[in-house]
C-alpha cells in the first residue's frame, strides 16, 4: 500500500525510489558532488544563498550558515548533508530543482575529468530514464559538452531549453546561473525565478549592446535595455524596410514581453522577499504559475534578441522605439 511519501506531488514525475538511487550513488561514485569547487561556490550556481535562511540561529543566511560548517569547521556536517535539507529541495522539491543540480555536478567548470563527466550523466541518465527525464547535450565550452535536462519524447526547443542553449554560446558562467537558477526555483522559489528572469534578460541586453559598441547606463531598468537593444537590432528581414509597419509590431512584441517580465518582478517587490516579509505578505506570495508565466516570457526575448544579434544584423534604419 502506497503512503504519502511514495505518492508525486503535482507536476513531479521523479519518484522518490529514483531519488533515492541517485542520492545512493551520488554518496558513492558521485562524491563529492561539489567537485573542483566548494561548496557555497556549487550552490551559488543554483540558488541565492543570501536570500534562504540559515539552520543555525547565530547566523542570518544559509551562506554564512555552510561557511561555518563546511569552510571554517569542515567536519561538522556530512559530505552528503546537501542531499536532505529542506532549503535546497533536492528530495521534497520539484523535478527541476534535482536536475539542475545535476546538471551542475557534470559541467564543465565543475567537473575537471571529462571521463568521469560522462560515467556520471551515464549513470544519472539510466536512472532518470525510468520516470521519463533525460539530460541532453546543449551545447559546448571549451570543447566540452553542457547538459540540460529535457523530458524524453517532449518538445526538444522549449523556451527554457533554447535558453540553456544560448547561455552556452555566450560564454559567461553568470548567464548559465541565472537559467539554471531561475529554471529550478520556479516551484520552490517563485520570487526567486521570478527576479532571476528579469536579471536574465538585463544580463542578455548588456551582452549585446557591449558586443556591438552600444552604450547603456548601469541604472537602465528591463525596459530602457530591451528598447536600446531593439534599437540596435534589424528585426526584420533584409528584403523588408526596417520602417515597415511590420518592424514595429515585432518590436512591440518583444517590448510587451519585457513589460511582462518587469511587471512580475514589482508584483514579487510588492509581495516582499527575502527577510523581513510581514505575516499578510507572506500568505499572499506569489505562485509558481507566476514564476512560470516570467520565466517563459524572458527566455523567449533573452533567446530572440540574442538570436538575431548572432545573426550578425545591422543597426535598425527606421525609427526607433
Amino acid at each position: 500500500m502506497s503512503t504519502a511519501d511514495d505518492r508525486l506531488a503535482p507536476g513531479r514525475r521523479i519518484t522518490l525510489v529514483t531519488r533515492r538511487d541517485l542520492f545512493d550513488y551520488i554518496r558513492t561514485d558521485g562524491a563529492p558532488w561539489f567537485g573542483r569547487l566548494d561548496e557555497i561556490a556549487f550552490l551559488s550556481r543554483l540558488y541565492d544563498l543570501d536570500a534562504l535562511p540559515s539552520d543555525d540561529r547565530r547566523f542570518a543566511t544559509a551562506r554564512e550558515d555552510i561557511y561555518q560548517h563546511c569552510v571554517r569547521n569542515p567536519g561538522d556536517w556530512d559530505q552528503d548533508w546537501v542531499l536532505t535539507d529542506a532549503r535546497f529541495g533536492l528530495d521534497n522539491g520539484s523535478d527541476e530543482q534535482l536536475l539542475g543540480f545535476l546538471v551542475q555536478m557534470v559541467h564543465p567548470v565543475v567537473c575537471a575529468d571529462p571521463e568521469r563527466a560522462e560515467a556520471m550523466l551515464s549513470e544519472f541518465n539510466k536512472m532518470l530514464s525510468r520516470d521519463g527525464w533525460v539530460l541532453e547535450p546543449q551545447g559546448e565550452m571549451s570543447g566540452r559538452p553542457v547538459y540540460a535536462p529535457a523530458l524524453l519524447g517532449g518538445l526538444p526547443n522549449s523556451a527554457v531549453s533554447s535558453a540553456h542553449a544560448v547561455a552556452v554560446r555566450v560564454d559567461a558562467e553568470y548567464i548559465a546561473q541565472q537559467v539554471t537558477r531561475m529554471e529550478g526555483a520556479i516551484a520552490a522559489e517563485p520570487e526567486l525565478a521570478i527576479g532571476t528572469a528579469k536579471e536574465f534578460i538585463e544580463s542578455i541586453c548588456k551582452t549585446i549592446l557591449d558586443e556591438r559598441q552600444e552604450p547603456h547606463g548601469k541604472n537602465d531598468d528591463v525596459l530602457a535595455l530591451v528598447r536600446k537593444t531593439t534599437r540596435c537590432l534589424q528585426l526584420m528581414p533584409d528584403q523588408l524596410d526596417a520602417s515597415a509597419p511590420g518592424a514595429s509590431t515585432v518590436k512591440r512584441m518583444m517590448m510587451n514581453l519585457a513589460q511582462l517580465v518587469q511587471g512580475a518582478a514589482e508584483l514579487r517587490n510588492t509581495y516582499g522577499t527575502g527577510h523581513g516579509r510581514s505575516k499578510a505578505q507572506a500568505e499572499q506570495r506569489l505562485t509558481s504559475r507566476h514564476a512560470r508565466l516570467a520565466v517563459g516570457a524572458a527566455s523567449t526575448l533573452g533567446v530572440f534578441l540574442y538570436e538575431t544579434h548572432e545573426g550578425g544584423a545591422s543597426g535598425v534604419t527606421g525609427p526607433g522605439l
